[in-house]
C-alpha cells in the first residue's frame, strides 16, 4: 500500500503570533515521518505552527514506528515520531527521545461482539493462542480471529510488552497501519485487534481491561495500563534547521498541551 506524504498547507501568509515570539515571515521546511498512530496528534500540532509560521511548511509520513527512527538515522527527516521508547542500542547509535504524549492502546472488538471487559491475563491468553473461541471468555461460539500490526510497529512493541506476549502471537493478519487494523475488526464480528486510542472509531468497541475503561483521564492516572508513550526521535549530536528547532519547541511547549488534549492524548507536561 502506498503511503502518502501529509502536507499542510495555508491558502494566505498570515503573521506571526505571540506564540511563537518572533515577527516577521520566516522560511523552511520541517520534515517528520513515522508512527502511524500519531496521525492525528501531529496532524493537530503540524496545523496549528503552520498558522503562525506562515512561511515554514510542514510534512507528515505515516510510515510506521520503526521506519520513522530509520529515517532520522540515514538524514532523511527532521524528527521521527515513535510509538514506543528508544531500544538501549538506537540510543547508542546517536539518537535521542522526547516523550511528547502518552496513548493508551485501546483493545478493539467487533460492534457486535457482546464482551466487553477482558483481564490484561485474558488478553494474553487469547493473543497467544491459549483462549481461541470467545465462548470460553462469555462470547458467541466462534473463533477468535487475532488481528495485530506489522513486526516494527511502536504499537505491537507496546502491546506486546505490555501484555508479556513478545514474539508469541499467533495473529491471523499483520496489518501495516492502525486505520487497517480498525477497518478489519469493524468488519469481522470474530475479530480483536489493538490500536492507538486516540484513532479508534465508532465503528469498533474499545473493551475495558480490569474494568478500567480506556479514556483520557485513566490513561493520565495510569489505572488503565495498556498505554505507551509517542516520542520524538532525534539525532543527539546533529543540530535540528531553524524551522525544524522551532517545531519541536512549540509541541513540548506550554501552549501545545490543550491541542494534544484535543487529539486524544496526554500530553507529558
Amino acid at each position: 500500500m502506498k503511503k502518502k506524504i501529509l502536507v499542510f498547507a495555508l491558502a494566505a501568509a498570515m503573521t506571526l503570533t505571540a506564540l511563537t515570539g518572533c515577527s516577521g515571515k520566516q522560511s523552511g521546511t520541517v520534515s517528520t515521518d513515522g508512527s502511524t498512530s500519531m496521525q492525528e496528534v501531529i496532524s493537530v500540532l503540524g496545523e496549528a505552527f503552520m498558522q503562525d509560521n506562515s512561511g515554514i511548511s510542514f510534512t507528515y509520513n505515516p510510515t510506521g514506528s520503526g521506519s520513522g527512527i530509520k529515517a532520522v538515522q540515514e538524514g532523511r527527516c527532521d524528527i521521527g515520531l515513535s510509538s514506543r521508547n528508544l531500544k538501549e542500542d538506537e540510543k547508542a547509535g546517536g539518537l535521542t527521545e522526547t516523550v511528547l504524549a502518552y496513548d493508551g492502546i485501546a483493545i478493539i472488538v467487533n460492534p457486535e461482539n457482546p464482551v466487553s471487559d477482558l483481564t490484561l491475563e485474558e488478553i494474553a491468553s487469547i493473543f497467544i493462542g491459549e483462549i481461541t473461541n470467545w465462548s470460553e471468555i462469555g462470547g458467541n461460539d466462534a473463533q477468535i480471529v487475532l488481528i495485530g500490526r506489522e513486526a516494527g510497529s511502536g504499537t505491537r512493541d507496546g502491546f506486546e510488552s505490555i501484555t508479556g506476549t513478545e514474539d508469541s502471537c499467533k495473529y491471523r493478519q499483520e496489518l501495516t497501519s492502525t486505520g487497517d487494523v480498525i477497518t478489519t475488526v469493524s468488519s469481522n464480528p470474530d475479530a480483536i485487534g489493538y490500536a492507538s486510542l486516540a484513532s479508534v472509531k465508532d465503528s469498533v468497541k474499545a473493551v475495558s481491561v480490569d474494568g478500567i475503561i480506556p479514556g483520557e483521564g485513566t490513561v493520565k492516572d495510569g489505572s488503565y495500563v495498556v498505554q505507551r508513550p509517542f516520542v520524538l526521535v532525534t539525532k543527539t549530536d546533529v543540530k535540528l534547521s531553524d524551522a525544524a528547532q522551532k517545531f519541536f519547541d512549540f509541541v513540548t511547549s506550554d501552549d501545545a498541551v490543550e491541542l494534544i488534549a484535543s487529539a486524544g492524548v496526554v500530553a507529558a507536561k
